[in-house]
């Protein structure tokens, strides 16, 4: 007489007693061992995933803070800044202004213009002290070059 053999499912196979003859359920099984390169490839996606969002938080990291974040660290304000960079100036009018990390200080930047003189002067007064930087004098030529750095750089 024949007996039914129990049929043994192939996943639950390494669970049975000759278990022992096969120790790694991988080796013995196919069924297992696509369930495992299914695992890794997983596993792969999500180092991709954590790899991405590593680089995106380490741009982040060394991106150029805004202006906003800057005007947070500065001590001295705008307003102050101008009566000083001003004051070096004399008749000078403030063709622009804009706070930056410059000579590894954060600075306010001015370019101020004086009365039938087309040379600009450039003075740097630390935002936290409230100390003059630098004073110096741009010609047009250069005031473009600078302008076309500075457009370039807020491209990218």
């Amino acid at each position: 007489m024949l007996t039914k053999r129990a049929r043994v499912d192939p996943v639950d196979d390494w669970s049975l007693p000759h278990r022992e003859k096969f120790p790694d359920p991988y080796l013995n099984n196919g069924r297992r061992l696509r369930v495992k390169a299914c695992m890794k490839s997983t596993n792969l996606t999500g180092l991709a995933v954590a790899l991405a969002a590593t680089l995106v938080l380490v741009s982040s990291a060394f991106a150029a803070p805004s202006e906003a974040e800057l005007m947070k660290q500065a001590k001295i304000t705008k307003a102050q800044a101008e009566k000083i960079a001003l004051a070096k100036v004399p008749h000078g009018k403030i063709q622009s202004a804009e706070i930056e990390n410059e000579h590894h200080a954060l600075v306010w930047s001015f370019d101020i213009a004086k009365p039938g003189a087309k040379d600009i002067t450039e003075v740097l007064v630390n935002a936290k002290t409230g100390k003059i930087v630098e004073i110096s004098t741009e010609t047009p030529k250069a005031q473009a070059k600078e302008h076309a750095e500075d457009k370039k750089a807020a491209g990218n």
